[in-house]
């Protein structure tokens, strides 16, 4: 038997545990050859979130970050019957890669794909005085994670969840140094721990994404 190793166990996990399906598989190969950066959540971190949106009966979901659709689609998946899920993409590309996917999995009558940098999304958003989110997720860029995590706590609704990706970056989170995305999910984190509409903690992860962490925070 070869030695284990943490990809070999991740692959084993989502074989047995999250395989790609048809619409799936095809929305990772749209992304790929659209030339979009490879950085979607693994399959298991895919499937987890999915799980999430199921145990807590998710009605609504905002996620922040949208890339090819791929976590989206995991997402919207654990939606409630008759939910919905609003998604914020800065590329216009990304966003029109992501309607297509969504699209191909039947997903695009209960996800809308909002366009433009989140920070001027998220205030219009709020001003629509929408119903409470029960899930929201954060994946984007990782400098203003902490103002992404303000408005997250602002706009779910008590006992509702809020998951961040990224936040370990192989170590860097505990000297960012000049490196802005480990001090942005540093800023993050420091915030989480202070704020008191939150209880959160952080679950590190390792294998095919290498060495990184997911946070995950109830809304008090």
């Amino acid at each position: 038997m070869t030695e284990p190793t943490p990809e070999s166990v991740d692959a084993f996990l989502s074989d047995l545990l999250a395989p790609d399906d048809d619409d799936l598989a095809a929305g990772r190969a749209a992304s790929d050859q659209a030339g979009l950066p490879s950085i979607a959540v693994s399959a298991t971190q895919g499937k987890f979130l999915g799980v999430l949106a199921r145990a807590i009966g998710a009605r609504r979901i905002l996620e922040i970050g949208t890339l090819g659709g791929y976590s989206t689609t995991w997402l919207a998946r654990g939606l409630a019957p008759g939910g919905r899920l609003v998604t914020l993409e800065y590329s216009p590309k990304h966003a029109e890669v992501a309607r297509a996917n969504l699209a191909r999995a039947g997903l695009a009558d209960v996800v809308e794909v909002r366009v433009g940098a989140a920070l001027e999304t998220l205030p219009s958003l709020a001003a629509e005085s929408p119903e409470p989110f029960d899930l929201v997720f954060v994946d984007a860029d990782k400098a203003p994670y902490a103002q992404y995590l303000d408005w997250a706590a602002r706009l779910t609704r008590p006992g509702g969840l809020i998951v961040g990706d990224n936040v370990v970056r192989r170590g860097r989170v505990l000297d960012p140094g000049d490196d802005e995305n480990a001090g942005g999910v540093r800023a993050f984190l420091e915030a989480m721990a202070a704020d008191p509409r939150l209880d959160g903690t952080v679950l590190q992860t390792v294998g095919a994404k290498g060495w990184d962490g997911l946070a995950v925070a109830v809304r008090l």
